[in-house]
């Protein structure tokens, strides 16, 4: 943890961003009139209701909200990201993509997308931003692995978010580059027996055949103009950000920040490291 902890002193760009935020690791006082609680959520999509979780933050708020998509297959949620922005005040909201982990409807890669978009159009209806006790106006999107892809594909085209946070993103538009034998190997790898109906050969069928429609860095220019924070590890996908990184930062509007800690792709021994940068991230977006 140390170690890791050094690593952003040294890599990170903004001082602000660095220090430790006591957050992680103190629980606020318990508010009696406005406690922290937990909401399931049934989000419609595509015809069906996704399963979703609110981390609602305590306090009168309303709170800003942070939208967490998890990867593929979604083994490692990022659940304990959740509780620890909850703790520093924000409202974390998290979701099962259709056909996935008991959410209703097969699984597809452009379904991520849409269910993501139902997601931030959910939060802002009247009704739930009342119940949630939410700030509709400070949203801000993140992700790991695909959910990172998906976290870069939304929110270019949703200028209104405050911010994007992408982690050990992958790219389904280099994987739809390989051969059909070798992308279904690479899905294959990841174990998809919680997602229904679909396979490893439906999959890598389904990115080739999208092409450059699944490709996050045609979205650089309208990242650029919001916050973006991009976090690699030693997992290999380091590359896969590298392209979005070099193309948002050719347009040189100074709001990309990017971090690279030495652990492995579920970050299991950065656990601290990555709550702290990412909380220390969303208290320096713009209000």
């Amino acid at each position: 943890m140390l170690r890791s902890l050094a690593a952003i002193l040294l890599i990170f760009a903004t001082p602000a961003l660095a220090a430790v935020d006591p957050a992680i690791f103190t629980d606020p006082p318990r508010d009696a009139q406005h406690p922290a609680r937990m909401e399931v959520l049934h989000i419609p999509s595509g015809g069906v209701n996704i399963n979703g979780l609110a981390y609602i933050a305590a306090g009168a708020g309303p709170h800003p909200v942070m939208v967490l998509c998890h990867g593929l297959p979604g083994n490692e949620k990022n659940l304990d990201l959740a509780q620890a922005v909850r703790r520093a005040g924000w409202t974390v909201i998290t979701f099962n993509y259709r056909g996935s982990w008991g959410s209703p409807g097969i699984y597809r890669f452009a379904h991520d997308l849409e269910d993501a978009d139902a997601v931030l159009a959910y939060i802002r209806a009247p009704a739930n931003t009342k119940a949630l006790n939410i700030d509709p106006q400070r949203v801000a999107l993140a992700g790991h692995s695909l959910g990172g892809w998906v976290t870069a594909m939304v929110a270019a085209r949703h200028p209104e978010l405050r911010g994007a946070a992408l982690i050990s993103a992958s790219s389904l538009n280099m994987i739809g580059r390989l051969h059909r034998d070798s992308a279904t190997q690479v899905f294959a790898e990841n174990g998809v027996e919680a997602l229904a109906g679909t396979s490893p050969r439906a999959m890598a069928v389904e990115v080739i055949a999208a092409g450059d429609q699944f490709d996050f860095v045609a979205g650089a220019e309208a990242l650029s103009a919001m916050p973006v924070l991009i976090v690699t590890s030693d997992d290999g996908l380091a590359t896969m950000s590298a392209p979005l990184a070099t193309a948002i930062g050719k347009f040189g509007k100074g709001r990309l920040h990017t971090v690279h800690l030495a652990t492995d792709h579920s970050y299991s021994d950065a656990r601290i490291a990555l709550a702290d940068l990412l909380i220390g991230w969303l208290k320096a977006l713009p209000r």
